[in-house]
């Protein structure tokens, strides 16, 4: 049986909740509510554990903060025996625009603190990224008030149409491979 590790990055804490920063949670929480899973407070995160098609997937929320998500990622991965080649991390990305997602197999962390860490701490950017754009909807010198700011209500349609599709990808990337997966999902324009 193939085993998945589907991480999604964001912040601990309820004043984060729903944020662009922690999409990766939410993206992870409608997959794990999809297939009928709930999550459980365990070590470095809150971890669910999904079985779909004879697939098994431990999705986790990491409690560490979104600069030191490494850490929980290396131990799920290690605790569960799961290959580099089968997580897939879910971050948001203030440089692709809002109705765009974006897949790639490895890469740079591009200046996002959950990936340089996670990479820091594998020694590798050789993993596999799902890059939700967010956009850069902000007046100069307000970033970070953006990044961990909630969505504007004319962005929720199409917020709500990119977590069900990242819901796909995570699934297609198990049953079709990451190659076609990328082909499929990053041509997509999202309005």
């Amino acid at each position: 049986m193939s085993k998945f590790l589907i991480a999604g990055l964001g912040n601990p804490g309820a004043e984060y909740a729903h944020t662009r920063h922690n999409i990766g949670f939410d993206v992870v929480t409608a997959f794990v509510q999809k297939h009928g899973g709930s999550f459980r407070t365990d070590r470095l995160a809150e971890v669910a554990e999904v079985r779909w098609k004879g697939r098994v997937f431990i999705c986790i929320k990491p409690s560490t903060y979104m600069n030191l998500s490494g850490k929980s990622f290396k131990y799920w991965m290690d605790k569960e025996k799961i290959a580099l080649e089968n997580t897939l991390t879910i971050v948001d990305d203030l440089a692709l625009p809002l109705s765009k997602l974006r897949l790639r197999g490895s890469g740079s962390h591009a200046g996002h603190n959950g990936l340089l860490d996670i990479q820091t701490v594998l020694g590798s950017d050789k993993y596999a990224k799902l890059r939700f754009g967010i956009g850069t909807n902000f007046p100069k010198g307000m970033q970070v008030e953006f990044v961990l700011g909630r969505w504007y209500p004319e962005e929720l349609p199409i917020v709500s149409q990119k977590i069900e599709k990242s819901c796909e990808v995570i699934e297609n990337v198990s049953v079709i491979g990451l190659e076609k997966t990328m082909g499929w999902v990053n041509g997509m324009e999202f309005a």
